[in-house]
């Protein structure tokens, strides 16, 4: 993806994450104290993350996992410690220096962090990808292009989540009390669930994956919703 509009929703993600709330959301992934509304932010991303690894194998030893925007690193470490080898990317260099330092030595030599575009060919292929809060900050055909990506390197399945479009979400974001002004995050892009649907369907990239389980995640200001996409062994990828 090259479009100027592309483009400049990525600066904007990146000047958010690695400039203006960076240590917020070291603290969010900390066991540090926390106020009430990024508290129920906290739990819910927590849920999330034991969702989507509910939908991966328990033991993945020997499979590779492309960890799409992995924040600070929490589920790559889990997946690690499953017996994943993990490519972990993202696009702010602070929160891979932060989850690169947090990363038990244990597992070194399963997780390998990098700073870069999630939807670079170049990272390789695997046979899970992970994009867990992530493309809820693109519009949906900037969305769906980027899960046609990392669907070309999934061989086995792709999860990601969406900010599914509710009348609580849309007044939530309304208002703005997601986060304080200073440090309030790239607008998120609520859609409906029927609409991401849709778009899989006609996107001939996605042709070929299955959509499976899907779970929602309501917790305060939490609002979020996995969606796993599945390819049958020995699929193509177009």
């Amino acid at each position: 993806m090259t479009d100027a509009a592309y483009r400049d929703r990525v600066s904007r993600i990146e000047t958010y994450f690695d400039r203006t709330a960076v240590r917020a959301w070291e603290q969010m992934t900390s066991d540090a104290p926390l106020g009430r509304i990024r508290a129920t932010v906290r739990a819910g991303r927590d849920q999330m993350r034991a969702e989507i690894l509910a939908m991966l194998p328990v033991d993945m030893t020997g499979l590779r996992l492309l960890d799409a925007g992995c924040g600070t690193g929490a589920l790559s470490v889990e997946a690690a410690a499953r017996g994943a080898d993990v490519v972990a990317v993202d696009i702010s260099p602070k929160l891979v220096a932060i989850a690169s330092q947090r990363a038990p030595e244990s597992l070194a030599g399963r997780l390998d962090f990098r700073v870069g575009d999630l939807a670079d060919p170049a990272i390789g292929r695997f046979d899970h990808v992970v994009a867990m809060d992530v493309l809820i900050h693109y519009s949906l055909p900037q969305a769906t292009a980027t899960l046609a990506s990392l669907a070309r390197r999934a061989d086995r399945s792709l999860l990601f989540t969406f900010a599914p479009k509710t009348p609580t979400l849309a007044a939530m974001h309304a208002v703005g009390r997601l986060f304080p002004r200073g440090d309030r995050s790239p607008a998120i892009e609520p859609v409906w669930e029927s609409s991401v649907r849709s778009a899989i369907e006609a996107e001939p990239a996605l042709g070929d994956m299955r959509q499976g389980r899907t779970v929602r995640v309501k917790s305060g200001f939490y609002i979020s919703q996995v969606l796993e996409l599945t390819r049958a062994l020995g699929g193509s990828r177009r």
